[in-house]
């Protein structure tokens, strides 16, 4: 997701309306004001485009206001925890980590949003039901700061199986399985490659070797990984789990740029994510909560998330930035789990992590 001080930026001035937010999901109150008010509750990384934002509410007559709770695993808990009684109309940043968790629970109401023949079947993971719209999709990996490794003389990582080895002992920094969905998509990524019964002889390993945890991937990235420019020098890890196309976001704005960015992916960590977004069951507003869902998914906004957000696009029509294509790494063989798999599975193996890592 998005690194740049002008993403915290607007993270920050989206948080300031939080309490005045939070009354706005639920109530169902039916005022002409609720009819022309949709809700978009998402995790803290979501961004558009002030223009772009703008010109959907010009053509389509509704207000959008954002709730934002978190890193995704706990907007994904709180969507649960407030089902049947939304906080909004539409739910973005639910991902295949934890879409059987979303589903099982029955927080989303079926649509099939318009432009959805656009996005390739392998990214419609309820094509039958359409209960969510996929909408972008990324590869969790490795980041590792360049400056580091070459003030150090030390190769950077190219693997899960280099993170164990002495030379990296104590610099990597990932989040928690349990309340971050990059935490978990890392932990998945080694349960692709290890197997069912190899994780967690590496996660004893990788322990060993002095992996630290946070609850969530900004605090990750922002504040203690040394390769973050919002972390203003003050960083103290130079591996740091985040996205593929981290690095552009790091070059976002510099003049002039570099040959290469600040930052690289170590590409034999990486881990498919698709995010998806859904109509809340019981919206307030469903007719906006449609509409918004249709824009999510225009050629219009999708063209937009790269360098709002540093993720593709679902649409296969959408074109990709040059920046986002010559700084962003790209991942041919990301290591993936079958969803049934993971849903089968998610559970057991967050509570064995858990039980590993934490104590």
């Amino acid at each position: 997701m998005s690194t740049t001080s002008k993403v915290i930026a607007t993270a920050l001035a989206a948080a300031v309306g939080m309490t005045a937010l939070a009354a706005c999901g639920g109530s169902g109150g039916g005022s002409e004001a609720d009819a022309k008010t949709v809700t978009l509750v998402s995790h803290d990384s979501f961004n558009v485009s002030k223009s772009v934002l703008a010109d959907f509410e010009k053509k389509s007559g509704y207000k959008v206001k954002m709730l934002k709770g978190g890193d995704a695993g706990k907007a994904v808990n709180q969507a649960i925890l407030s089902k049947g009684n939304p906080q909004g109309d539409v739910f973005f940043g639910i991902d295949n980590t934890l879409l059987s968790r979303g589903l099982d629970e029955g927080i989303f109401s079926p649509y099939k949003a318009k432009g959805l023949d656009s996005v390739p079947g392998e990214l419609q993971l309820d094509k039958a039901e359409h209960r969510v719209t996929p909408l972008d999709y990324g590869d969790t990996c490795v980041n590792y700061d360049r400056a580091y490794f070459e003030k150090h003389k030390i190769a950077p990582p190219k693997s899960f199986d280099d993170l164990i080895k002495p030379e990296y002992k104590g610099l990597l920094l990932t989040e928690n399985s349990a309340t971050s969905s990059p935490g978990l998509a890392f932990q998945l990524g080694t349960i692709a490659k290890y197997g069912a019964d190899g994780w967690q002889d590496y996660w004893k390993k990788l322990k060993a070797n002095g992996v630290e945890v946070v609850d969530g991937w900004e605090q990750a990235y922002y504040e203690r990984f040394t390769g973050s420019a919002a972390a203003k020098g003050k960083g103290d890890k130079p591996l740091v789990v985040s996205y593929a196309s981290s690095p552009p976001a790091e070059v976002l704005g510099k003049k002039p740029q570099p040959d290469q960015a600040p930052t690289g992916v170590a590409t034999g960590t990486c881990f498919r994510q698709i995010e998806f977004g859904g109509l809340l069951k019981g919206a307030p507003n469903e007719k906006g909560g449609k509409a918004l869902l249709d824009f999510l998914l225009s050629k219009q906004f999708q063209e937009d998330v790269p360098l709002q957000m540093f993720v593709n696009p679902a649409r296969k029509d959408a074109e990709l930035p040059e920046l986002f294509t010559k700084y962003g790494a790209t991942i041919d063989k990301p290591a993936t789990l079958a969803p049934e798999k993971i849903t089968e599975n998610r559970e057991q193996w967050i509570k064995q992590w858990s039980s590993l890592v934490l104590k």
